[in-house]
């Protein structure tokens, strides 16, 4: 638009000079070079022309600017395009690195524990209550290599025990979390392997918490300690790490203590799992 509106005010101050000089031509054609006439004429071209000048050199000027501009813009939106494909591939090389090293830890897993059979999952939704800690994963009778039963362990390809299966439908599964109230297992507590059991609670659940409970009374159990399935009972494989100690407390009526643990992996940052569908019981 602005390139198209000072070429019309170009063109209008290249007719005013030509104009201007066909009269001066005229004029002195018809009374020579002297006269009252073409003094005039030529007194008045000579401003006109002047000005036709100057004005055409500054036009000419903010024209040269505007192609500039332009030509600055293209290298800009150019510039956009290609830092949005690199946006883009370094996006798709984070995911593909992602990929690479959920597969490696899946190979750990299955050199690790040769005795597990597994099928993997992604989760696709949470269902959480004021009462419960449950979510969803994507395998049910119909589309699983491995058959998928309730009571089934659920962990992350680095060995993190995250629930157990509850209910299993054709094309979906629910879980419990290990945050659930329903929640329970035997586990051992740091280096001591001393004997106690994980479990939901309620007043926990919602920061994100669980309850280490029945604790030896000979078992020494400190801030930091790794809380690991010990695969008595048989419900869960031996090894499975839950998560750490966070704080140590005595029991109201003085008998006993119990602590807090903090799940290794924060839930809500998982999307992949594997469920554990058999593995060897423990001694």
């Amino acid at each position: 638009m602005i390139k198209m509106i000072l070429s019309k005010k170009t063109v209008l101050i290249a007719a005013v000079a030509v104009f201007v000089a066909v009269i001066t031509i005229i004029f002195t054609g018809v009374f020579g070079n002297h006269g009252p006439v073409t003094g005039l004429a030529t007194a008045v071209s000579k401003p006109l022309k002047t000005l036709a000048s100057a004005l055409s050199r500054t036009f000419e000027s903010i024209y040269g600017n505007i192609y500039k501009y332009e030509q600055l813009l293209e290298e800009y939106e150019s510039t956009l395009k290609e830092l949005q494909e690199l946006r883009e591939n370094y996006s798709e090389a984070n995911d593909l690195a992602a990929e690479v090293e959920e597969l490696n830890a899946l190979l750990g897993l299955r050199s690790r524990n040769p005795e597990y059979v597994i099928e993997k999952a992604s989760i696709e939704g949470w269902g959480s209550t004021n009462w419960h800690s449950t979510y969803t994963i994507n395998r049910g009778t119909e589309n699983a290599d491995e058959e998928i039963s309730v009571g089934d362990s659920v962990i992350t390809p680095y060995n993190v025990l995250i629930g157990r299966v509850s209910t299993v439908g054709t094309k979906t599964s629910t879980v419990i979390s290990v945050l659930d109230t329903t929640f329970n297992a035997a586990v051992y507590v740091g280096e001591s392997r001393g004997s106690a059991t994980a479990k939901g609670d309620f007043s926990l659940m919602n920061s994100g918490y669980l309850k280490l409970d029945y604790i030896d009374d000979d078992t020494p159990v400190v801030t930091g300690d790794t809380v690991v399935t010990s695969g008595n009972g048989g419900n869960y494989p031996a090894g499975l790490v839950i998560g750490e100690v966070v704080e140590v407390f005595r029991h109201d009526t003085g008998i006993g203590r119990y602590a807090t643990i903090r799940p290794t992996i924060p839930l809500e940052t998982i999307s992949s799992v594997v469920v554990i569908t058999e593995f060897q019981m423990s001694d």
